[in-house]
């Protein structure tokens, strides 16, 4: 394989010529046959059983090259990129410049490469000073969800419902007074206040008593997920069979022994207490980076190439479906209830994976500048850790050289960041 670089006229773009030796390419041809001829139907022959040059005759000697092309033509891309030490951020635009059976196949990859980023002030950076304080009502807070959590549900005699009562109800209901599909159930109990129902629904139930029933309408949100029912006006059938209050239990040491490990409320208080310094400490040392690695980025000057944040909103995009095949939900689905379209997400998301861009760059060239590197010991100490939380072998892990290089790249991602943070200035709001 040889390769030709040149550059174009637009910045951080290569264009790469390619060239596959002739009897490679013939290989990937052969490959091709040998893999579909099962297939390929030719009168006089058993299907399956046409030689590859009867194949070829019959159908034309280019049936092979488009498959035997992407069969060969991405092994030949990405070790052009490696020989030549590219880092492509980009998809490559091919263009074949030369497909034919008895030679060389030449094409054309005009790709996108990191960009150098030319950093501004990093050291003596100013950020603000951020701390974060436990307070008796956050303590207090936390009890009352501990409470709210433990409380038992006692039925309410001759009293309406009341916001944060639990009704037991039965419901059925009608769009232009016709039943539809799911707007029926029976004994359904329904938390006053919790929005599990379409908006004004709840509300209207405040107010009635046990064994009352009333008509609710409603209207459904324009961007409701049925589209069936989406912007439709509808009235409910309701009847009210019971009203439940929550009994909250009484803060005391039994109350403590009942939720927890400690014996008395003394001691619950202090472990909350512990608790919540150490999310505050997190969430201000999380904050302070996030200020220092914007500061960074602020100062440095940068050209981002558009295929960097086409792919970086993709994986952004992925990310998103993934989270949502969690929940059972398909992205078509998510973006009918939110009345966009992928192409509009992904355009909402740009800013945020510029600015994502943004900061690997900046990391990326403090750790060249301040030589930053990550330690063997601190590498298998991360692989220990790594092989305890996920029940794997540490030798497993070490023989990944992608892992081993993930796991490199991690350390002295954090080691740079803890860079910047300890030598920044931090400044008090005024």
């Amino acid at each position: 394989m040889n390769c030709k670089l040149e550059k174009t006229e637009n910045a951080n773009e290569i264009k790469l010529e390619i060239t596959v030796e002739a009897v490679k390419f013939e290989d990937a041809m052969k490959k091709v046959y040998f893999k579909n001829a099962k297939y390929i139907n030719i009168p006089g022959f058993r299907k399956g059983k046409a030689p590859m040059n009867v194949v070829e005759k019959y159908y034309g000697k280019e049936i092979f090259y488009e498959d035997a092309f992407n069969e060969i033509a991405g092994e030949a891309y990405e070790q052009a990129l490696k020989e030549n030490k590219i880092e492509a951020v980009s998809r490559p635009n091919i263009d074949v410049v030369q497909i034919e059976k008895g030679k060389d196949l030449i094409f054309t990859a005009v790709v996108q490469t990191k960009p150098d980023a030319e950093l501004g002030k990093y050291k003596g950076i100013e950020i603000p000073k951020i701390e974060y304080n436990v307070t008796d009502e956050s303590i207090n807070n936390e009890l009352k969800k501990m409470q709210d959590r433990n409380a038992r549900l006692v039925t309410v005699e001759g009293k309406p419902v009341e916001q944060g009562n639990t009704t037991i109800i039965d419901f059925e209901g009608f769009v232009d007074g016709k039943a539809f599909d799911g707007g029926k159930a029976e004994n359904y109990e329904l938390e006053i206040g919790s929005g599990a129902f379409i908006p004004g629904f709840e509300d209207q139930i405040i107010g009635m008593k046990a064994d009352e029933e009333k008509d609710i309408k409603v209207k459904f949100p324009e961007e409701y997920f049925s589209t069936e029912l989406a912007g439709k006006e509808a009235t409910f059938k309701v009847k009210v069979h019971e009203i439940k209050a929550k009994e909250l239990p009484k803060l005391d040491d039994e109350f403590a022994k009942d939720v927890s490990e400690f014996d008395t409320l003394a001691e619950l208080k202090s472990s909350i207490k512990e608790k919540q310094e150490k999310q505050n400490a997190d969430k201000s040392k999380y904050e302070k980076q996030e200020a220092a690695i914007k500061a960074v980025c602020d100062n440095m000057k940068v050209e981002i190439p558009s295929g960097m944040i086409e792919l970086e909103t993709e994986n952004m995009l992925n990310d998103i479906i993934q989270r949502l095949s969690y929940q059972g939900m398909k992205l078509e689905q998510y973006l009918q209830m939110i009345g966009k379209t992928a192409e509009e997400m992904k355009k909402e998301y740009e800013p945020q994976a510029i600015e994502a861009i943004k900061s690997r760059l900046a990391l990326e060239a403090i750790i060249k500048a301040e030589k930053i590197e990550a330690t063997a010991e601190e590498i298998d100490s991360k692989i220990k850790e790594m092989a305890e939380n996920y029940n794997k072998k540490e030798e497993e892990i070490k023989e990944n050289e992608n892992l081993r290089k993930y796991i490199k790249e991690g350390i002295e991602t954090e080691k740079a960041i803890d860079f910047i943070v300890s030598n920044a200035k931090e400044k008090t709001k005024k």
